[in-house]
């Protein structure tokens, strides 16, 4: 298999025949459990209520809206991916309550998340409701080699159980495939070491609903998991996918792959699809002030985001697209998109297409603050560097030369903006270069060299020598 586009692609055209001007064709992806039909999920959303896609190999009624378990609240109302805050149960309580309330029933998480501390949170919020009223995904997350032989990986499987207070898992994934390494590391990880054949044992008592996996990396990995599809026969994949990584994914970083070839090739072989990054990390609510203004010209009433989740739900072999969502305001956001959905129509798709290319002329770091890369072991915190870097050159504060009109105002913007969001002793000029961050970047971002041309460019705008 290559990457290069085929006639399995979606063009312009054939996305609006697909999709239907007024919705999704109600055929497909719906079957008995344990049966697989040639066709894509079904759709249903009665009454302004949530949109459901449908899964083939369980039959599941799965909420478009799918709830990310990687942005916990914390005590002090930050995520709690970053510091060390203890996650606020009592506010995962409230967003459980409300999401279930209004439909949404899927809720990813991992051993990774928080911290270590998502699974447990997610557990005692989800086991105050009846079983059957939502579906758990959690991942086999044995990224460090002290867990890749049998004993570890499979200790990880089941203390997931455990935080979860569950006795099966609905959705199952082989986390971050691709990473690192590459095949390399999954054959470590999953092969050699005889976890994956446990796995789908574990899928075969049912115990494990759907075996899945998320992508991230090395292309070629991907395409071997999908040729063995007849072994080991995926109930989901879960890929990165909004309308910017659609086309330009690998331009963006070339070891990336454009999302519209990974969802092609799910979709050419009828396997659901789960999207994650339906925002590329916040980047998608936070677009430069024209593109805002497009957005809002055309919907002034849709928040800037929700243009990035319809693109993300329009696709019919999507099951569903998560979203971390730490505020009750984004969970209240998320559901107007998703009760019901409102497909894109095939203007609406070319327009978004037009407004990636237009994003393109900026030449931001592809971080999406998934905090793989933390902690840093000199106490850089290296996703706040990123991220304002990015946020300035969205907004044109970021000058190339002190001859540049607004130069002064631009150059205040990033030193007074750098300092507020980056502490002085967790800023870029504190990397040693020591690289054990890039390893973990799903990315594949050069972190080092990246801090050190940050680093530098901060220097020159504090001298003034631009």
């Amino acid at each position: 298999m290559s990457q290069q586009k085929d006639n399995k692609n979606i063009s312009r055209r054939s996305f609006i025949r697909t999709m239907g001007a007024a919705g999704l064709a109600t055929a497909g992806l719906s079957s008995c459990a344990g049966t697989k039909k040639e066709t894509s999920p079904s759709e249903s959303s009665p009454g302004g209520q949530m949109t459901y896609r449908t899964n083939p190999s369980t039959g599941d009624k799965v909420s478009i809206l799918g709830f990310g378990c990687m942005r916990w609240p914390s005590v002090g109302g930050r995520s709690a991916r970053e510091g060390n805050e203890e996650i606020d149960q009592e506010m995962v309580n409230a967003l459980v309550d409300y999401a279930i309330e209004h439909g949404v029933n899927y809720f990813d998480t991992s051993p990774a998340y928080c911290q270590g501390k998502s699974e447990r949170a997610t557990g005692i919020a989800l086991s105050r409701h009846p079983r059957d009223s939502y579906f758990i995904a959690t991942k086999l997350s044995n990224f460090a080699p002290s867990t890749w032989d049998f004993d570890a990986s499979v200790a990880m499987y089941r203390n997931s159980m455990k935080e979860l207070q569950v006795d099966y898992l609905d959705y199952m994934l082989l986390h971050g495939i691709g990473m690192g390494n590459g095949m390399e590391e999954f054959k470590a990880r999953y092969i050699d070491n005889g976890v994956l054949d446990f796995l789908l044992e574990e899928r075969k008592a049912g115990r494990i609903r759907n075996l899945g996996f998320s992508y991230h990396g090395d292309v070629k990995v991907f395409d071997y998991l999908l040729s063995k599809q007849d072994i080991y026969k995926w109930d989901f994949v879960q890929i990165q996918m909004n309308y910017l990584d659609w086309k330009y994914a690998k331009q963006i970083n070339p070891r990336n792959t454009d999302a519209e070839y990974l969802y092609n090739e799910l979709a050419s072989r009828n396997i659901p699809v789960v999207i994650m990054e339906p925002l590329l990390g916040g980047r998608l609510s936070n677009v430069p002030d024209n593109i805002v203004a497009q957005l809002k010209q055309r919907e002034p009433e849709r928040s800037v985001a929700s243009w990035a989740f319809r693109f993300a739900g329009s696709f019919p072999h999507v099951l569903t697209v998560l979203s971390g969502m730490t505020r009750m305001e984004h969970l209240q956001d998320n559901l107007s998109t998703y009760s019901p959905l409102d497909t894109l129509t095939d203007e609406e798709f070319t327009f978004l297409q037009d407004v990636a290319t237009r994003m393109m002329q900026f030449d931001t770091i592809p971080c999406n603050d998934c905090k793989y890369c933390m902690p840093c072991p000199y106490g850089i915190d290296i996703p706040a560097i990123l991220l304002h870097y990015n946020k300035c050159l969205n907004e044109g504060n970021t000058p190339a030369s002190s001859q540049e009109e607004g130069y002064r105002k631009a150059r205040r913007a990033y030193l007074v903006g750098y300092d507020r969001s980056v502490p002085k002793l967790r800023q870029a000029d504190h990397c040693i270069g020591c690289n054990q961050c890039s390893p973990h970047c799903p990315q594949r971002i050069d972190i080092p060299k990246e801090l050190h041309r940050i680093s530098d460019y901060v220097e020159k705008l504090k001298q003034g020598t631009l």
